[in-house]
């Protein structure tokens, strides 16, 4: 396999939404049936009404887009996914979801919070930003053992450099932050 379908494999299986769901499943099963429900209501707003947005909304109606490659177009993008995790977390709250559930996803709605204006600035790394998140959360969570997945991450940095969708300090900074953000909001909920 080429160095760029590689790269493309990589950047493709580690998208965002991917990742968000694979972290809600993990996160919602160590909470039982209930868990699951409440991880699928997260997946509902934190992935899947994100992605209808972005495929919507894309003017050239490619799936290679749904990256959101522009930073003006992530401009706008991002405070829909904003709403929709800000909805999500407010039915969470009046249903009575689990305390790490809830600050699962607060830590989706604090990362963006962060991201956004780090957005008008630089294309930062929003793959890297929310893999190293997730991984933090699920290490916190399941134990120390998941630092193994850690790997994971310079990999899709390395994908996402190589596709010429970021510079190597995008991705370093946007694995840093995910780290940063989502270690001590998660951490609250456990």
């Amino acid at each position: 396999m080429t160095k760029p379908r590689l790269a493309r494999l990589l950047t493709n299986l580690v998208d965002p939404k991917n990742v968000i769901t694979a972290l809600c499943l993990l996160v919602g099963a160590r909470y039982g049936w209930s868990g699951v429900g409440w991880s699928t209501l997260a997946i509902f707003f934190c992935a899947i009404i994100p992605i209808i947005f972005i495929i919507l909304t894309e003017k050239e109606k490619t799936w290679a887009n749904r990256h959101v490659p522009d930073r003006a177009r992530r401009m706008i993008v991002i405070p829909v996914i904003v709403l929709s995790v800000l909805t999500c977390l407010a039915l969470m709250l009046l249903g009575g979801a689990p305390k790490p559930i809830l600050s699962m996803v607060g830590a989706m709605l604090a990362t963006l919070a962060v991201l956004w204006p780090v957005t008008k600035f630089t294309k930062i790394s929003f793959h890297t930003s929310v893999l190293s998140g997730a991984l933090t959360m699920l290490g916190l969570l399941y134990g120390p053992w998941w630092i193994l997945s850690a790997a994971l991450i310079p990999l899709v940095a390395w994908s996402r450099a190589q596709l010429k969708d970021h510079t190597p300090a995008q991705t370093i900074a946007g694995a840093v932050l995910g780290v940063l953000v989502a270690a001590p909001v998660f951490g609250l909920g456990l």
